[in-house]
């Protein structure tokens, strides 16, 4: 089975991006900063919106959203994953295995990403409102403003979102990518 990406100039996209075997590697602010540097990298060459982001220690979700007729995202995921490898504390890279050895890889990074073309208006709000949420979900924090990784401060500054939002269980059915 071959898999396919869509692939939508200008469009909007949710992204959930997992580290190889699930390992915490954004579980110091230092290596959190290292994925910030390498966003910001990669946007000044490649422009695009981070709509909405959270980075968990060992998974990130996100949205995108590219510049008219630009449907690039693949080469942006490549540059932003090697410029974290490149840069990040040599002590969170594992031994590659044979076969990522053969192909000069480091074993940081899970070979695939979970992308979806954002609908509507509608579906970009579910998808912001569980990148949200997230910390809370994995019991991280109990309310999604206790989360210093994530761009919810943002969406309350921007007074889209009460601070209290994300306080219990929330229901997001159709929405699970871990």
């Amino acid at each position: 089975m071959r898999y396919r990406r869509a692939f939508l100039p200008g469009g909007s996209f949710f992204f959930t991006v997992v580290t190889e075997q699930r390992r915490p590697l954004f579980a110091s602010a230092d290596a959190v900063e290292v994925l910030r540097m390498a966003f910001r990298a990669v946007r000044s060459n490649r422009p695009f919106e981070v709509d909405a982001m959270v980075v968990l220690p060992d998974h990130l979700h996100c949205i995108w959203t590219l510049p008219p007729g630009d449907a690039d995202f693949a080469t942006r995921w490549r540059l932003i994953k090697t410029g974290f490898t490149k840069h990040c504390d040599p002590g969170l890279r594992s031994e590659p295995n044979r076969a990522r050895t053969a192909k000069r890889e480091q074993a940081l990074w899970q070979h695939r990403y979970w992308e979806h073309a954002l609908r509507d208006e509608a579906d970009f709000t579910r998808h912001v409102e569980y990148i949200h949420f997230n910390p809370v979900k994995h019991g991280f924090v109990s309310s999604a403003i206790e989360w210093p990784y994530s761009s919810f401060r943002r969406y309350v500054e921007a007074e889209v979102y009460p601070s209290d939002w994300g306080r219990g269980v929330m229901d997001f059915e159709g929405i699970g990518y871990e």
